[in-house]
């Protein structure tokens, strides 16, 4: 299948290779660390977008089915993993921001390339823009296509994030995310589509940028998001248990006192629009405060800013799933409750 990907996308990789884009001497450096998901996938048949088996192509089969990539960068890869993104695990997380981190000591390497499964890039990539303490560009990238459907998107978005990394204007914009054509605010982008390829948007925020042919162009110049925190995570092993509670018509309390009895050192609560939770459940946020266990209110809408509360903690324009990274590293920091409050109302 591998001698496949290659085959396929050799002969629509070739059109878009004009003319160099740096000079044979000056082109950046750029690391490509490698974890799987649809961009790696393959399938039996080249119609499947949805049934195919994620992360089963290494990172030189990628490499070598987008030789462009030699043009804009000098391009090397590691192979962190190989998995669906739904398996990530923070063990891995504090793996890559931690070789990032390292990498980004060596003056010689411009940018790096994070390859992505799509169903929790957004997680990584929020996670990775709040530890990875550089301004050189770290830029993620997936795909909604495996690597084996007809059109698959995966070697245009691998040759556009390349691109994106070893750009001197990409630089002192935080962590990137790159799919159909778009960039990507890591701090602000979410899935909002569960199959199509332009699944990545920031609905309040909009995009950094897009791509004109793979030279990518910025609508602004760099700029850090209000609010934005800084977590080192370089001596860190692991991160304490933060779970999500999804909240409902007829929800109790049976939920936030299993997880506590599980571990959960956090608990965030996908609320009805603006945060909201059922009057029964009110009395039971409020003691778990007061026993020193946060409990973020974030919102199940998709969007929108989740507002200070009595009981709890408002997200602020964080959602569930980045609620949760957030306030592990907060608690891995050793943030007080207040600290904490601060860190969700985005306050400077």
């Amino acid at each position: 299948m591998a001698v496949r990907f290659a085959s396929v996308f050799l002969g629509a990789a070739l059109a878009l290779s004009a003319s160099p884009l740096f000079a044979a001497d000056a082109k950046p450096s750029v690391v490509i660390y490698a974890t799987g998901g649809t961009i790696a996938g393959s399938s039996a048949s080249s119609t499947d977008t949805t049934d195919y088996d994620a992360g089963k192509l290494g990172i030189e089969t990628l490499i070598k089915a987008v030789p462009e990539l030699s043009q804009v960068a000098t391009v090397t890869g590691e192979q962190l993993a190989n998995m669906p993104s739904q398996d990530m695990d923070q063990k891995t997380l504090l793996k890559l921001s931690k070789m990032i981190n390292e990498k980004f000591k060596d003056p010689a390497v411009h940018g790096v390339v994070v390859t992505h499964g799509t169903d929790t890039l957004e997680e990584t990539a929020f996670f990775l823009d709040l530890t990875v303490n550089s301004k050189k560009p770290v830029v993620i990238v997936g795909a909604m296509r495996p690597a084996t459907a007809v059109g698959a998107d995966g070697p245009m978005n691998l040759l556009e994030a390349v691109s994106l990394a070893a750009n001197d204007k990409a630089n002192g914009r935080g962590t990137m995310v790159v799919l159909n054509d778009r960039i990507s605010s890591a701090f602000y982008a979410t899935k909002t589509n569960s199959t199509t390829p332009d699944t990545f948007r920031a609905a309040e925020q909009g995009y950094l940028g897009g791509f004109v042919g793979i030279t990518p162009r910025f609508y602004y110049s760099p700029a850090i998001p209000t609010g934005k925190m800084s977590f080192d995570v370089s001596k860190e092993e692991s991160l304490p248990k933060v779970v999500i509670l999804y909240s409902y018509q007829d929800q109790d309390s049976a939920l936030l006192d299993a997880a506590i009895k599980d571990g959960a050192k956090g608990i965030v609560i996908a609320g009805m629009g603006n945060g909201s939770i059922p009057t029964r459940t009110k009395a039971t946020v409020k003691k778990l405060m007061e026993q020193g266990i946060p409990v973020i209110r974030s919102t199940r809408t998709g969007s929108g800013f989740v507002s200070k509360k009595e009981e709890g903690i408002g997200s602020g324009f964080f959602s569930p799933q980045k609620s949760r990274i957030l306030l592990s590293l907060a608690l891995a920091s050793g943030a007080d409750m207040a600290a904490i409050e601060r860190y969700f109302g985005m306050v400077e």
